[in-house]
Formats: C-alpha cells, structure tokens, sequence
C-alpha cells in the first residue's frame, strides 16, 4: 500500500509539473519581427489557406514571406509567478510540424543555449532554402529552475530570392458597414461609417426595369446635412455615376486616380488591393428603394493591425478622445504599407515617419512597418535638413524597441553621413548655406535637388499666412538644425557600443560634447538663459528651445528659463512641432503643462481636429493654418506616443524592453490606466492620485524584463513619505520629486501616502 501511494504522489507531481510547464511555454513567436508569418491573404483578406497548400491554391494570395537566410527568432516568455527572468532556451526548426511533435528537428536543434535574448535570436542552423516552409518551435528555463513546454508550432515561408530584405506583411481589407443611414434635405440618402478610412466602396442596390442612374457621392466632411462638394484645400471629395441592371446587383466604386498621389514619387498601392480614397460619408443620389447597412461595405486598406493590442483610459474626457484620436490615426495611415505624409501626396518624409513610428510602437507590437519605412527613407532622401536629421534617430529607436541590431548593422555605414558632419564649420557648428553641401556630400546622403533648413512647416508666407516656426530668424548656424545634429552624434555614439565599433563610440561621444559646447557657447543667451535661433540674430523661438531641451543640451541651471519661455510661447508650432514641443515639457518634468497641451481645446489643440470632424488626425491645428492640408496625416499624432512614453511613463531604458522605466507625470489627472505592447509581451500601469494625499499605482512588467519604477510624490513631502510594495515598506531613493525603485516581473502595487 505504502508503494502505491508513493507512485500516486510521483504522478500528481508529475501532472502538476507538465501543467505547469505548459502555462510557462513561450508564445507570441516572431520571425524577423513578424509574428503572423504562418497567415494566407486572397486579395487582401485573411483567409483559412494554410502555407503548406500554397501550391494548389488557385486564387491570387499574399503572404509575409521571410527575406533572410538568417533570420531573426524571438518569443514572449510567460510566467505564473513574480521575478521571472529566461535563463536558458532551445530552438528546434523542422520541414514538418509533426517532426516537433516528437522532439525533434531536421533543420536545426539548437541545444540548451544558456542566454536571457528572447527577442533577437539569430537562426544558426542549416543554409535555408528560398520558396520553402519551415516550422519552428521553442522552449525555456527560468531563474526558478522552471522548464516550460515546447512553444506551439510557427510556420514562415522563404522567399524565391533570400536578400536580406526587411520582411513585412501584405496590406489587408477589413470590411465595414455604416454606423447611420438618413435621408438628408435633399432627399438623398446620406450614410455615415463612423469613421474616416482610405477604402473602396461595395454597394447592393436594386433596379425594376434597369437604365436607372444613381451618383455615388464620397467625402471626409459634411456641409450642413449633405457631403462638403468643395471641402477646400486637400480634404478629399469624389462622386462617380453608377447605372443600374435590372434586379438586385452588388456594384463596386472603381476609385480614380489621382494625379498627385499616383506620381512617380508616391507610394503605389498594390494591385491586389486597387486604388483607394479616404472618405467617412457616402451620399447616394437619385435612389428611393429601401437600404440596409448589409447593402453597403467599405473595404479599408490597412497594414494589419489589431485594435485591442493598446489600451488608456483616464478621468479626463478630452484625454481620452485625444487618444483615440492618434490611436486609429496609425492604424488608418497605414494604408501604403510604410509610412507616408498623408494622401495628398502619399510620399514618405522622415520628420512624419518618426512620429508614425513612435506611435505605431506604442498601439501595436509590430515593427516591420517603421523598420521599412526608416530603410526606403536612408535611399530616399527628402529635401529639409532637418528632416533627413531622423533618420539616426529611426534607426535607434528601431533598435531600442525591437532589441534587434540587424538594421544597424546593415546600414550602419550609410547613417554616418547623415549626421551632417561633413557641414562643420570653423566654429564648430553646421550650415547648409556656407557652401559645403557639395555635390559629393548630397550623394552620400542620397539627397537630390535642394537642400534647405525647414525648422517647421508650413513657413511664413507658404500655406499658413503666419507660418509655424513662431517668427524663426534664419541664419548660417541655425540653433535647430545643430540640437539635431548633436542628438545624431550622440545616438551615433550609442550605435557604435553597440555594434563593437569601440573607436567610432569614442569619436562620435567626443563630437557630440564638442557641438553640445559650441552650442551652449554661441547659441545660448546667458542673460536671458534661453537659447537664440543663431550666431546672427537674438531672436529667440520656441523651436530653438524646444529642441536643446528635449535633446538634453539645456544646462541645468538655464532649465527653468527654457520652462518659463516655453509656456510664454503656447502651442506657437505646428503639429509636428508638437512632438518635440511634449517631448521637452515632460523631459523637463513639466507636467502641469503637458497635461493642459494634451488637453486643450482651443483651436490650436487635438481637441479642435475632432470639432472640426476629422477622425484622423489633421496635417495643421485648423484649415486656416494651412490652406492646402489633408485631414489624414500621422504627423498630427504625437500624442499616441507622449500619453504611454511620457505622461504614463513606459519607455524602454534596454533594447528590447529588457530594462523598463515606468515614471508617470499625472500632474492633476486622477486616475488612469494603459497597455502598452512591448517586444517582451504587454506592460500595464494604473494609478490613482490623490495629489497631497496619497498616490497608489499598480504595474504589470512582462517576464524576463526588470523595470525602473518612479513613483510621483504628487505633492507629498520628501520627508515624511510612505511607500509599500505588494504591502510591503520600502525606502527607495528619492530624485526630482520621485521615489524610485527597482522591480521584477510580475503584478505589483505601490502605495506612496
């Protein structure tokens, strides 16, 4: 008997590990940051088709294809218990899933590799082979000594020619059905989907006798109770005849092209997806028979995404509308496949493209789309100084967020130049008027025709009758475009540690504290403590201070200045102004400010692009700003980063979210709550604040991830403070109105009271 127990107590041991083990296998598989590689499109549309039926599928189909002989793997560990760090892992890749089922793989076993990368493994195993599925799997151990279970299968396909090219996903359709039907005043029928979207258009409609002509009308905005025929500047508007056949007959809106967008410069749609427009409303004339929502369908065009990847919501309204605002705008801006400046042109601009990507990561756990776009860009130079300035800054936070060099390493010789250091003048500064910019320099940078420093656009005298640089004198040694290229200096330093280039991390470290120097020396008015728009004026901008603030070039005892000046200045910049303009108010730890921009509702504020009826976010503050915008443009969207990197304070401190500041700068919002996706898995913080009382925040860090975290004193004394942890007292160290402390992975609460 006494046997027989003891064989039962081995069992249930048993029983328990293998669930156990189960529950800790890693999901979220990634193959060179794709993680949906295993998925068939026909036209646009998700389908059933499996990889290993390619072959007899007849349909046209679309699928993520892997470019690389060596990919990238990567997988989100997964814990039931706090402080979970990877500390071994093994790969096993096979030509069938059923070669895993058993343990096996004809591929590539890659043994128990004793490492904590679960984001950026690169495959090691036999040559692949191009136009080939492959399936792969794999399994971890914990600092615990927990084994988890053999991950599920992830299939990806090879492509014909393997160039080491980014891979990314096909485009997809999502069909929609109107949110309201009405007949309007002029008894046309007018529906409204809700939303705007770059689509085409489905329409079920029924004749008796046939030869009955209806027109289709589709735009962005309303006038009155119909849709706006002349909407002005580049709000797009369109209406297509369509006769009818006789009995009941599904139609499709062949959109035109247009000529601008469709240029040789633009961004192609593909042809499997076909032109689209961007519209909210369609008005039908000269149609009386009954029409249900199933009898029309919008057909958007989107990389894809998923919608319930990210999430906030907080105790003040405008806040919240702000943030679905920017949210849907990366989503629906997404439309070419990479990132573009909107539909009036439909070309990509590096100043656009950071904020997209800055967005992008912060609303979906996908990265092929910015990496892509930061690629097409390095080749494909666009014309302001400053913006071709981003591409360092892309490339950083391309690895910063996905923990993977590869892009780095490939281009690390062609973001060299776009530092601009071949402009250095005697003083130590650049200048793109002095006559360096020569021919010779264009070609390393891969820039063709003019170039010229921007600061903002649009500029005086251009398509706003004030412009938005806040009446920037420019110079030969222009304050804005050096912030710039001291930020690329010291990135660049940071990319070469990275890459082992030890010479280069000194060079680049040492150039940076050169320029910074030259700066502060000639740039900087000590009297005033703010910062000049050049060696040739006093004139002093918003963006001349924004900048040295954000970048950190600022000294310390000009910060409060720099604060003072900024909030004298308003909102005087654009909408990609913005982005930096945030950026220096929270680095500034300003969050009175920040909170009262995010929340405005004037008619320079995000607030006002909703009054207005756009659902995306604008391209200006208001039509009156710019009298040729486009209501579609992703550079309006800096919220959709600043809310989850500054105000709720997730930030990567490590590549790859291995190290995780959590700082949230509430100022007065009482309560509010995130999820943030990470290359690691998802990152939730909520807080309550009670400012003078008490600040209670809960946090949940994904495994294998250790985090920063900076608890707000919200008004607290820094003498008499309590903090506990899980219930628990801590002390914590005590920095700029924080009480900071480390922790592990897991969900956790601090209560500061």
């Amino acid at each position: 008997m006494r046997k027989v127990f003891i064989c039962i107590l081995l069992a249930a041991g048993l029983n328990v590990a293998a669930q156990t083990g189960e529950a800790l296998k890693p999901t979220n598989l990634t193959t060179d940051l794709l993680e949906h590689t295993d998925r068939v499109f026909l036209d646009g549309y998700p389908s059933t088709v499996a990889l290993s039926e390619l072959t007899k599928t007849v349909e046209r189909y679309q699928i993520a294809e892997i470019r690389s002989t060596k990919p990238f793997l990567g997988w989100v560990v997964n814990s039931t218990t706090p402080n979970i760090l990877q500390t071994c892992y093994r790969i096993l890749m096979a030509t069938t899933p059923a070669l895993l089922a058993k343990d096996s793989a004809d591929v590539w076993d890659s043994g128990r590799i004793d490492s904590d990368n679960s984001v950026a493994v690169q495959y090691d195993g036999k040559p692949l082979k191009p136009s080939t599925v492959y399936y792969w799997a794999v399994k971890t151990w914990d600092n615990h000594g927990n084994e988890s279970a053999l991950s599920a299968p992830k299939a990806f396909r090879t492509a014909a020619t393997l160039d080491g090219a980014t891979a990314r996903y096909p485009l997809q359709l999502t069909d929609e059905t109107p949110v309201s039907i009405a007949t309007n005043s002029a008894g046309n029928r007018l529906v409204d989907f809700g939303r705007d979207a770059f689509a085409k258009l489905r329409l079920t409609l029924a004749s008796e006798h046939g030869g009955d002509t209806v027109t289709v009308h589709l735009g962005e905005t309303l006038r009155g109770d119909a849709i706006d025929r002349r909407p002005g500047g580049t709000i797009r508007y369109a209406s297509y005849r369509l006769p009818l056949l006789a009995g009941i007959h599904t139609y499709t809106v062949k959109m035109r092209p247009d000529g601008r967008n469709t240029g040789n410069a633009a961004v192609k749609m593909p042809d499997y997806i076909g032109e689209v427009l961007p519209f909210r409303y369609c008005e039908i004339e000269n149609y009386g028979k009954p029409l249900q929502p199933t009898a029309l369908v919008r057909q958007m065009a989107h990389y894809p995404f998923d919608d319930n990847a990210a999430y906030f919501h907080s105790s003040d309204t405008v806040l919240n509308k702000v943030w679905e605002l920017c949210k849907y705008s990366m989503k629906a801006t997404s439309f070419c496949g990479v990132f573009v400046d909107g539909d009036r042109e439909r070309i990509p601009y590096e100043a656009d493209a950071f904020i997209n990507q800055l967005g992008y990561y912060a609303v979906a756990r996908e990265y092929s789309i910015a990496r892509y776009s930061n690629e097409y860009l390095l080749f494909n130079t666009t014309w302001p100084t400053e913006w071709f300035l981003h591409s360092v800054l892309m490339s950083w936070y391309d690895y910063l967020y996905t923990g993977n060099p590869e892009s780095l390493r490939k281009y690390y010789n062609e973001l060299k130049p776009k530092t601009l250091l071949a402009l250095r003048e005697a003083n130590g500064l650049i200048s793109t008027r002095t006559g360096k910019l020569t021919p010779e320099v264009k070609r390393e940078i891969h820039a063709n025709g003019d170039v010229r420093d921007i600061v903002d656009w649009p500029q005086a005298g251009g398509f706003g009758a004030k412009g938005e640089s806040d009446g920037f004198v420019f110079t030969d040694y222009n304050t804005v475009v050096n912030a710039f290229h001291y930020e690329n200096l010291r990135l660049m330093s940071l990319i070469a540690d990275e890459l082992g280039f030890a010479d280069d991390k000194a060079f680049y470290a040492k150039e940076a504290e050169r320029v910074k120097g030259q700066i502060n020396k000639l740039l900087l008015d000590p009297q005033k403590g703010i910062y000049k728009d050049g060696v040739e004026t006093e004139h002093n901008a918003l963006h001349s201070n924004m900048l040295p603030l954000t970048f950190g070039i600022t000294p310390a005892k000009h910060v409060a200045a720099s604060k003072a000046f900024i909030r004298s200045r308003g909102m005087a910049c654009s909408v990609y102004g913005s982005q930096y303009l945030l950026d220096a108010t929270y680095a500034s730890g300003d969050a009175d400010y920040g909170l009262k921009l995010l929340t405005a509702t004037d008619d320079r504020s995000w607030y006002n692009m909703l009054r207005v009826g756009s659902t995306i976010t604008l391209e200006a503050w208001d039509n009156k700003y710019k009298t040729n915008q486009d209501w579609n443009h992703a550079w309006g969207a800096a919220p959709a980063n600043i809310i989850p990197r500054k105000l709720m304070g997730v930030e990567p401190l490590e590549a790859g979210f291995k190290r995780i500041r959590i700082k949230p700068q509430p100022s007065t919002l009482a309560n509010a709550s995130i999820l943030t996706p990470t290359i690691r898995g998802n990152v939730r913080v909520s807080f309550d604040n009670q400012p003078g009382t008490r600040f209670e925040m809960a946090v949940e860090i994904p495994a294998n991830a250790v985090a920063e975290v900076w608890v707000p004193l919200s008004g607290l004394s820094e003498r008499k403070y309590r903090l506990t942890i899980d219930g628990k007292p801590v002390k914590g160290k005590l920095s700029d109105g924080f009480v900071v402390v480390e922790s592990g992975s897991g969900s956790h609460t601090f209560l500061l009271q």
